[in-house]
């Protein structure tokens, strides 16, 4: 009869070799002997708490399911596929991990080679028999599952030695059976064998000897042949994962992970995290195309790992654009399948958050605007009134990055707040508040298609907006600000290096909302999830906005493959000082551009000077005037040809130094200068200083920077000092939005048609009806309907 689950029950055993364990007993009609063996307690403690302490993992587990190891004909291996996944094994084994694989397999492989060998003994036997070569058709008899496990064991241990022996990794074969944990002896000996040779760096490569289990029921889906019931692996690898007091075992299969609902139905949510006791949460789909015992199987072996102290995860081991990462994403800590976890976090999950945020910001967006403004005013009361509070936080946060000693200087700097920054922005939130008036929902354009038929474009907001910001807490109420303002929901996820501001500065965005029921537009990540993880959440977050360092921002457009990223990597503005400039402007203006605030993206980075500058009263001036401000010089390999004893010369002038350093470089022209900032600059902000119009019209023409400014600091690239209020970010994007990004930024468009009936037919060559479009005042108000604009 083949096993199935018929009761639980609990019961202490004292193992004579061993601690007192737990028996957790799952009875199987095939076997009156206990299944499941549960230890109270690992020498080396419970189970990873969160995913990110997968990392930390040092002996791994990695089942590999019969759908992951099998073709899909389910005649042969999988080759590609099994290639890749030995690979990251290896790759894990070389960093100093211990790796155990439980596969399937031998069945598929045997059942390859034994109907190969009947085709060509029937061929044989047909050619003797008839004396030609045309064969008859051939019908091949059922094969029998435990004579296919004999005949593709040896070929498949054979296949896996010789892949990780291109890796230099040295595999050995065990084959077990389940009276092999019920034999205390057996169980000993078996134990000793795998911890010497994860002892001496040899993989064990493991298996259920097939070739003499008790046979299963047959499957029709397997059209020919029966196949070990999948239960047995599953079972066998979380009841080795527990044995060998392993951190972490990775169970892969065809099936991304545990859903709430069936795969594959229109509400089915991929569950990242799952709990003891949150069965009820989820609802089992069909089994696997191969094997017999289905995600039950393995959510039940996954919780008796978990009780017994391995972490786990399930996950697709045969997506073709993820396995080739999949077991190094897992141990890396990302977010891929499904992470049992004992632990239950506080408040919701990032995604719950997200959720929660985009109802919230529907709401938010239909408000008045009036409403939204009402919201703004009184953040910026809050931040006056509470100022204490706040800054008392911040107090916290500046004591423990100083002690610490992680944050640089400039990033201290962003970290500090004080009365005087939370009076501005108080100040510059008042100036959203007002621009914010009619801002969605406003008419950009209005046509008269036909007859009776007119055509609207008005904005509206982008939807839920992810911004990371890093050691800048006083970026949480500007961006929020910006939010509620546009009518998006905002998903802020800080550094933890200002986790106390954060939170307050939070709670006081939350506070402003209530006064019209929309607390949970705003949301803080607060938990434990990587950045990475975050930019995967495709489904949910229509725009990601980075705040902070040039890395920062590479990363998050690195890892945002489908959410497009707004904002700048790098900010390498540049100030050219033409021969022609005026002496007391171009100190000022430079001074002002590297000294006011070196840590900000709109400094200086390069000051290209006219060749005919050199050796020049302004010349000295300026050099003079860098040396008294302690600036760093590096220079060009244009200017250290020039001089006899030259500072330290630049190693790249695509530099952001971030500091109160600069690089010096001479060009010939105007034309050499621009022709320097397109090679070498970011496209951020740039600067010509000059008292020639028609030289400083031709700059500001010639160079596509986002900021192009003449006789004027590159530090005025802000959107408080433009007038927006604040800004998110500054974008170097040639589409969307571009420079100082404030509230029309955060504003999509959408088109809205309305007729009465009307039909594309209507115009065709036998319709009675012509296109008109007309353009239309947008201030026009259409019956019954008033006006937005």
């Amino acid at each position: 009869m083949a096993p199935h689950w018929v009761l639980f029950r609990l019961s202490l055993h004292a193992d004579p070799s061993s601690s007192p364990f737990l028996t957790l007993h799952a009875v199987r009609q095939w076997s009156n002997v206990p299944f499941f063996t549960v230890p109270l307690a690992r020498a080396h403690g419970k189970s990873f708490a969160h995913r990110s302490e997968l990392r930390q993992a040092k002996r791994i587990v990695v089942k590999l399911g019969s759908a992951v190891v099998t073709r899909g004909d389910e005649c042969g291996l999988a080759l590609g596929r099994l290639a890749s996944i030995v690979e990251q094994v290896a790759v894990l084994q070389n960093q100093c991990r211990e790796m155990m694989i439980v596969t399937s397999g031998a069945v598929a492989f045997g059942k390859q080679r034994l109907r190969h060998e009947i085709l060509l003994s029937q061929s044989v036997r047909q050619a003797l028999h008839s004396g030609q070569n045309q064969l008859k058709d051939m019908s091949l008899p059922v094969l029998e599952a435990r004579a296919c496990a004999a005949a593709g064991q040896s070929g498949l241990m054979a296949l896996y030695e010789a892949m990780f022996t291109q890796y230099s990794t040295c595999t050995a074969q065990i084959l077990v059976t389940n009276l092999d944990f019920h034999d205390d002896q057996k169980r000993r000996n078996l134990n000793s064998t795998l911890h010497e040779l994860l002892r001496m760096n040899i993989v064990p490569i493991i298996n259920t000897n097939d070739a003499v289990v008790p046979p299963p029921e047959p499957n029709s889906d397997l059209q020919g042949v029966n196949v070990i019931s999948i239960k047995d692996n599953d079972s066998l690898a979380a009841r080795l994962a527990v044995e060998m007091r392993a951190d972490l075992l990775i169970a892969l299969s065809d099936v991304e992970g545990l859903y709430d609902s069936p795969p594959g139905s229109d509400d089915a949510k991929l569950l990242d995290t799952f709990y003891p006791g949150d069965q009820h949460s989820i609802t089992y789909g069909t089994k696997s195309r191969v094997g017999i015992g289905g995600m039950e199987a393995k959510v039940k072996a996954a919780l008796w790992a978990l009780q017994g102290g391995t972490s786990v995860v399930i996950a697709n081991g045969t997506h073709p654009k993820v396995t080739g990462h999949v077991i190094t994403d897992i141990v890396e800590g990302k977010k891929v399948g499904t992470f049992f976890s004992e632990v239950k976090p506080a408040g919701p999950t990032v995604e719950q958050q997200t959720e929660m945020a985009r109802s919230a910001g529907r709401t938010l967006a239909s408000l008045e605007s009036e409403q939204r403004s009402d919201i703004i005013c009184t953040l910026a009361d809050l931040l006056t009134e509470r100022k204490d509070e706040i800054l008392s936080a911040n107090k916290k946060d500046m004591e423990h990055a100083v002690s610490t000693g992680r944050l640089s200087p400039a990033m201290l700097k962003r970290l500090s707040l004080s009365s005087s920054k939370l009076n501005s922005l108080s100040i510059g939130l008042r100036q959203i508040a007002v621009s914010s008036q009619d801002s969605v929902g406003r008419v950009l354009r209005r046509t008269r298609v036909a007859n009776k038929l007119e055509l609207e474009q008005i904005t509206v907001p982008i939807g839920v907006l992810l911004v990371i910001f890093e050691s800048r807490p006083d970026c949480l109420p500007q961006v929020s600000a910006l939010a509620i303002a546009s009518g998006n929901a905002l998903l802020l996820k800080g550094g933890k290096e200002a986790a106390n501001t954060n939170r307050i500065l939070h709670e006081l965005a939350q506070e402003a909302l209530s006064i019209h029921g929309v607390n949970d537009a705003i949301q803080l990540v607060s938990t434990r999830e990587e950045v990475e993880d975050l930019c995967r959440l495709e489904k949910m977050i229509d725009l990601i906005i980075p705040r902070g360092s040039s890395q920062l921002v590479r990363d998050i457009q690195r890892a945002a493959k489908s959410i497009p990223v707004l904002g700048h990597s790098e900010g390498i503005c540049h100030v050219y000082v033409d021969h022609e400039a005026s002496v007391d402007k171009a100190i000022k203006i430079i001074r002002d551009s590297k000294c006011d605030y070196p840590a900000a993206c709109n400094a200086m980075e390069t000051l290209l000077v006219h060749r005919d500058l050199l050796r020049t009263p302004l010349f000295d001036q300026i050099i003079d005037m860098m040396r008294t401000e302690h600036v760093k010089i590096h220079a060009g390999p244009k200017f250290a040809s020039y001089l006899t004893f030259s500072p330290s010369e630049v190693k790249s002038l695509r530099t952001e130094y971030g500091d109160l350093e600069c690089c010096i470089e001479v060009v010939d022209s105007m034309l050499e200068a621009v022709d320097h900032i397109h090679k070498y600059g970011s496209s951020h902000t740039d600067v010509i200083v000059t008292e020639n119009e028609d030289t400083a019209e031709q700059f500001l023409q010639q160079l596509d920077s986002a900021c192009v400014f003449w006789n004027a600091s590159s530090r005025f690239a802000d959107g408080y000092r433009f007038g927006l209020g604040a800004e998110v970010g500054i974008s170097t994007a040639r589409i969307h939005a571009r420079g100082p990004v404030g509230l029309e930024g955060l504003l999509t468009t959408k088109w809205v048609l309305r007729g009465e009936g009307h039909t594309a037919a209507d115009f065709s060559e036998q319709g009675s009806m012509t296109y008109l479009h007309e353009n239309l005042p947008v201030a026009q108000v259409l019956p019954g309907r008033r006006t937005t604009s």
